[in-house]
């Protein structure tokens, strides 16, 4: 061999040289490339029977294999143009020029075979991964055998060293992986979708209790009344489902269907024990269940509406499925809820809210930050940082926001003035 090279012209040998880089370079990039794909893009268009994209996914299938293949011919061609330079640098410069054949090489291998080919393959995997399968896959079969064996020995000392090839729970995102995908996806995703995607992973760290309507909130049927009372509360009703109980609302008796209320009301006499026919059982829902548990549940049950208890059984509030789906896609429901007017701009840039307005819902309309992991209400975060119920009206500050109390009955701040400061809005805002 090394008297061939010496009897080749230095024209061959140079034209040689340059070949062996390219294909080093193709080597180098070929790797980072295969390396650098996203996979999930990668398996979505296999599925859709891409053609490139199923000669690059049986590849990466085994990619002990692929890498042996890779690094076989890498190495090889640079060894071989290591071998070339120094044949061509003796024949210039005498015993001087293995130095410098060393020096140069390394500059040009550096530069034209690492560095720049795998750069580029690192900014655009696909349109390198996608055509260097075209050679990669022929190699792979004709080597085969070589790299078995590389392959043989690496996993054998791969195996002593306690490592398991089989497993894929790297291949699994986490829920904040996910989160972080789906923020980092730009203009692919449309900002509504990208919202929706996001709120379904928020509903695992989100209970019952954080969207729940209030107990002094739910409107229901007390049985204790008079018919002709229970029948007028039927007649002015605009929700689809209300809760009968009997004296306290600790004492639910059913979940009636304003469907089922209109048989109730067609007949002759109706009498309360006929109402209570009509209506469905209760279910009740620990506090503490997760909103992701809870819509499973709901489509288990075929239930649609739930009543929520504390530990001891006592009535916290009661919680939709319709509450759920709006945490995932956004406010659908009629103003009829009345939640549309607990919060109301005043004209001067300030907003009056009502102090039973849930603070996750003030945070939804204004996009704000205002604490969450206390208080649901308005009025419980204000009494909670006074650690008293205000006795007259009262400024305080969250962070870049500003609360004036402007009403207050009894125990219950009714409404306050809120504003955030112009210092707030820059920081907040992206």
């Amino acid at each position: 061999m090394p008297d061939l090279l010496n009897d080749t012209p230095l024209g061959i040998l140079f034209g040689l040289l340059a070949f062996l880089i390219v294909c080093s370079g193709f080597f180098s990039s070929s790797e980072t490339g295969m390396m650098s794909l996203n996979r999930y893009r990668l398996s979505h268009k296999a599925k859709n029977r891409d053609k490139g994209a199923l000669r690059v996914s049986r590849l990466l299938e085994r990619p002990d294999r692929l890498i042996g293949v890779i690094l076989i011919g890498n190495n090889f061609v640079n060894i071989l143009a290591s071998a070339i330079a120094t044949v061509i640098a003796v024949r210039l410069y005498g015993d001087a020029g293995i130095a410098i054949a060393t020096a140069l090489l390394t500059l040009v291998i550096l530069i034209f075979a690492e560095v720049t080919p795998k750069t580029l393959a690192a900014m655009h995997p696909e349109k390198i991964a996608y055509p260097a399968s075209l050679l990669l896959t022929p190699l792979l079969k004709i080597m085969y055998p070589l790299v078995f064996l590389v392959n043989a020995i690496t996993n054998g000392l791969l195996k002593v060293m306690g490592v398991n090839q089989n497993d894929s729970s790297n291949d699994q995102l986490t829920p904040e992986e996910l989160r972080t995908v789906v923020l980092e996806a730009g203009a692919m995703i449309p900002r509504r979708h990208k919202t929706m995607l996001l709120s379904i992973l928020d509903l695992e760290s989100m209970t019952v209790d954080d969207i729940m309507i209030p107990r002094h909130d739910i409107q229901g049927i007390n049985l204790d009344d008079p018919v002709e009372s229970i029948i007028e509360q039927l007649q002015n009703c605009q929700h689809t489902r209300l809760i009968l109980y009997k004296g306290d609302i600790n004492n639910v008796l059913g979940i009636l269907h304003m469907r089922n209320a209109s048989r109730f009301m067609a007949r002759q006499t109706p009498t309360k024990e006929d109402l209570l026919a009509e209506a469905r059982e209760p279910y009740f829902i620990p506090e503490t269940t997760p909103l992701q548990t809870q819509l499973l549940n709901f489509q288990r049950l075929k239930r649609r509406i739930g009543i929520v208890v504390d530990e001891y059984g006592d009535v916290l509030g009661i919680v939709t499925l319709e509450d759920i789906l709006e945490e995932i896609v956004g406010d659908f429901t009629s103003p009829m809820s009345g939640h549309n007017d607990e919060i109301k701009p005043d004209g001067n840039g300030n907003f009056e809210v009502e102090g039973a307005a849930s603070i996750r819902d003030i945070n939804k309309t204004l996009d704000w930050a205002l604490p969450v992991d206390g208080p649901k209400t308005l009025n419980g975060l204000i009494i909670e940082h006074l650690e008293a119920i205000p006795e007259a009206p009262v400024c305080m500050s969250f962070g870049p926001y500003r609360l004036e109390t402007l009403e207050i009955s009894g125990n219950f701040v009714q409404k306050v003035r809120c504003k955030e400061t112009p210092k707030g809005k820059k920081k907040n805002r992206p």
